[in-house]
């Protein structure tokens, strides 16, 4: 079985509070888009294993796609019994959720694969034990997302814009970035948004793109700053560092300045990842 494993952007990202159990809540607005992981599936075996040829993927249990594999075995009481192959298109540790796209791509695979013995709702409460992005793969659509994450609200007035994402040669630790944030030195006058976002708002990317995050990583690697003026003077509308990062999108009103964007970018000598890509607005998200 072949499965699809897109990655995400934050439009948006506020940090609400903190709770007991350590988690912050959160206000955001994510979107897949077309870059993504290829997932194999074989049935063929008797236990749960994952190969990838990228060096910084694990293969144990610490693996996102593979404790999806395990909670559903034991949740379905089926004996253990597939091998994950997992092709890395998506950046490890960006700010970009591929390990939590790969768990719900997995997770949605073996529902499938088994006759669905699990409803939305019952494959929801897996994905949240895994992680707190993961139940956003899950739903597949642009969401507003609040509470860890995890409580989602379908957002449409989103269009397909073309999405550039610069991701640097560094890596960032997701749980260190929020350990470091501080409610109290949040002072973005755009936390506005909190307040007066909802699902029918229009998206305005000279308003919207905040992350309250991006101090934090942004003062520990100033790259963050000059990836998005480079955006910007390649002609993008907006841009913004993804979720805890390291790594920053630019949107572009057409596929022609995007193409030209890239093109320039790409000319560079630095040492970082460019991808051309774009938002994905429906269910084809794993198409």
């Amino acid at each position: 079985m072949r499965i699809v494993s897109p990655a995400k952007i934050n439009l948006f990202l506020h940090i609400t509070g903190k709770r007991r159990d350590g988690y912050h809540d959160l206000f955001t607005l994510m979107s897949c888009v077309k870059l993504a992981d290829v997932i194999h599936l074989d049935f063929d075996t008797d236990h749960i294993s994952l190969y990838c040829e990228h060096d910084q993927v694990p293969r144990d249990i610490s693996n996102h796609a593979v404790r999806a594999a395990a909670i559903f075995f034991e949740q379905a009481r089926i004996k253990p019994g597939v091998a994950i192959t997992l092709e890395k298109n998506v950046p490890v540790a960006a700010g970009l959720g591929g390990g939590s796209s790969n768990a719900a791509a997995v997770l949605k695979a073996l529902n499938r694969h088994y006759g669905s013995p699990f409803s939305q709702q019952q494959l929801h409460r897996m994905a949240t034990g895994i992680g707190a992005d993961v139940p956003f793969f899950l739903y597949g659509k642009p969401a507003l997302a609040t509470g860890i994450g995890d409580r989602l609200t379908a957002y449409l007035p989103l269009e397909q814009l073309p999405v550039i994402i610069i991701k640097p040669n560094f890596s960032v630790s997701t749980a260190e970035i929020y350990k470091s944030f501080s409610l109290g030195l949040t002072n973005d006058k755009k936390t506005i948004t909190d307040y007066f976002f909802t699902e029918k708002t229009a998206f305005n990317a000279a308003i919207h793109l905040v992350n309250d995050l991006e101090r934090i990583t942004a003062a520990r690697h100033p790259e963050i700053h000059q990836m998005k003026r480079r955006l910007l003077d390649h002609g993008a509308t907006g841009s913004l560092m993804s979720g805890s990062g390291p790594s920053v999108f630019g949107l572009f009103s057409t596929p022609e300045a995007a193409q030209k964007a890239y093109d320039g970018l790409r000319c560079s000598e630095r040492d970082e990842r460019i991808f051309l890509t774009n938002l994905v607005t429906g269910d084809d998200a794993t198409k």
